[in-house]
């Protein structure tokens, strides 16, 4: 068969067909009419149960999820595993390896070298089946602090201590509030050192440090002595300009002392510091 008959004869189905069509809609239309619904009121309630619309399904908020997720997975195995355990210090609970996948996305088990890494890690704790934060000491509460820092004369510091427990921090100034402890800056490394403030205590002082502290003459004016300590950083006890001003106002001259001959210290002299025996003891 040529193109030319094939197309004629798709002509004539066409032409069938649409004969067909108007033949339908004739009798449709000669049909009687059906009579319209009564209107239904406005408060009458609704037979048909109204559904509501599908919101449209969205893609990209699950493939951005999957793309960090994967992100986490193929990132070096140090950073998981800080991952990890900041997750562990944060919570302060155990999680097996399927509980660290849900919440941090990071997969142990199936990355051989973050499990192990995990498991010889210094701050984390695994008793075979979960992981968990394992500070350097063992602290529960305020008092378990104080006893841990009187078994440290010399001082400890306080990055051993911050990550005991979740209020360490908040403890340590309630103790020092109290007097229990003094909180002091070291200058070389910027870091907090905390000292038991108890007379009882007995600590060694270097030679270099009691000769240092032999060495020092306070000026002998103590203006002087408050801008030294303003220097520092220290709030001075005293206010010897206000106090001067206010002499003046009442017509008193102050006067200066005159410097005394530095005398030795005696058995007899009470000291305040008796946990520094050793600066007060006289050199023979």
């Amino acid at each position: 068969m040529s193109l030319k008959d094939s197309l004629n004869k798709f002509k004539l189905q066409q032409e069938k067909c649409q004969s067909t069509l108007s033949s339908i809609a004739a009798r449709s239309g000669s049909s009687k009419a059906k009579p319209p619904p009564k209107p239904t009121p406005a408060n009458a309630p609704s037979l048909a149960p109204t559904r509501a619309p599908t919101p449209p399904v969205k893609f990209s908020n699950d493939t951005e999820r999957l793309q960090h997720i994967n992100s986490i997975r193929k990132a070096p195995v140090g950073a998981q595993i800080k991952r990890v355990i900041d997750l562990l210090l944060e919570t302060r609970l155990a999680f097996t390896p399927e509980q660290i996948n849900e919440a941090c996305y990071v997969d142990a088990n199936a990355n051989k070298a973050v499990f192990d890494s995990l498991r010889n890690n210094p701050k984390v704790s695994y008793d075979g089946k979960r992981f968990s934060y394992k500070s350097k000491h063992d602290l529960k509460d305020k008092s378990e602090l104080l006893v841990l820092i009187r078994k440290f004369p010399e001082g400890i510091q306080v990055i051993d201590l911050k990550d005991a427990y979740p209020t360490v921090l908040e403890d340590l100034q309630s103790l020092k509030a109290a007097g229990d402890v003094w909180l002091l800056s070291n200058f070389d490394s910027q870091e907090d050192i905390v000292y038991p403030n108890d007379p009882r205590s007995v600590i060694k002082v270097d030679d270099d440090l009691k000769q240092l502290f032999r060495g020092i003459e306070l000026p002998r004016d103590m203006l002087d002595i408050e801008k030294d300590l303003q220097k520092n950083g220290m709030k001075p006890a005293t206010n010897t300009a206000k106090r001067r001003a206010m002499a003046q106002v009442h017509g008193i001259n102050p006067k200066t002392k005159p410097k005394k001959k530095q005398r030795q210290i005696s058995n007899r002299t009470k000291l305040t510091n008796a946990h520094l025996p050793e600066l007060f003891r006289t050199e023979t």
